[in-house]
């Protein structure tokens, strides 16, 4: 639920859509939490969607209504995140502040860094790395970088708040697959339902990654897993999948970091659909 000030729902007012779903301010219920505080998968459906919204509005857009510069749609994909917050410190009837900044990174990669505060308390922070993305052909795989219509990268090109973490995640990544001995040490596997985890553009959605790390955690530990979700998490996404495809995720040893885990998710050819760090 929002809490909407009496400027934004006057009757002689207009109404701007995108401004009140971007007001900073939301009293939290049953939608936004678990019983071990604030819900990771709804967090990053609102401020994925925060995200867009602020993108479309820096391009001077009435709605985050995408194109390639042929007409057909184009989409902000996330691309990598991290996750850095106490989620625990949640509860019911806690009013969740959002701050957020949008910024360029290179000519193509936008990012947006999200502050979170309850009671005027910072809980933590959430980072998100996009770039245009449209379909080649007719499935998801076919997935790729696009232009879209009036896209500018205005003002100053900043470092990536996540280039440490990207770069983690690939280094890791390359050095899995040149030694033998990162073996997997559990997996587990899901196959999603495009009535629940794929999005309005028939694409499965960034925020469900999230949510299949948290399946997978708890199916290894149970309930002791909660002590990960107020660790920091970052993800590196290489892929999506096409409705009807199961998802693997496998927790891989010969990580020398104390107190840090890394994932890969696989699609069912066996390919990388996205890296995890926990921890």
């Amino acid at each position: 639920m929002n809490i909407m000030p009496s400027a934004l729902t006057s009757a002689r007012s207009p109404i701007d859509p995108m401004q009140i779903a971007l007001y900073p301010h939301i009293l939290l219920g049953m939608p936004h939490l678990t019983p071990f505080g604030l819900a990771r998968t709804w967090l990053m459906k609102e401020l994925g969607h925060r995200h867009w919204l602020m993108l479309a509005k820096r391009l001077g857009m009435a709605t985050a209504d995408f194109r390639s510069p042929e007409g057909n749609e184009a989409y902000a994909a996330i691309s990598a995140l991290k996750v850095n917050a106490r989620l625990s410190a949640a509860k019911a009837n806690d009013v969740l502040s959002i701050r957020s900044e949008l910024y360029s990174v290179s000519h193509a990669r936008m990012e947006s860094v999200h502050h979170l505060a309850i009671a005027d308390v910072e809980i933590g922070t959430v980072t998100l790395q996009s770039t245009f993305v449209a379909r080649a052909g007719k499935d998801n795989r076919s997935i790729t970088r696009s232009l879209v219509r009036h896209f500018r990268a205005e003002g100053p090109v900043l470092e990536s708040s996540l280039a440490l973490e990207v770069a983690q995640l690939r280094e890791w990544g390359s050095r899995f697959d040149r030694e033998e001995d990162n073996a997997v040490l559990r997996e587990f596997s899901f196959r999603p339902s495009p009535f629940e985890e794929f999005n309005g553009a028939g694409l499965f959605y960034f925020a469900e990654f999230i949510a299949l790390v948290g399946r997978a955690f708890c199916n290894w530990e149970g309930n002791a897993a909660a002590a990960w979700l107020d660790q920091p998490l970052s993800l590196l996404f290489l892929g999506n999948i096409d409705p009807g495809e199961a998802l693997w995720i496998g927790l891989h040893a010969g990580f020398s970091e104390v107190g840090v885990r890394c994932c890969t998710i696989k699609r069912s050819d066996g390919s990388i659909a996205a890296r995890v760090r926990s921890g």
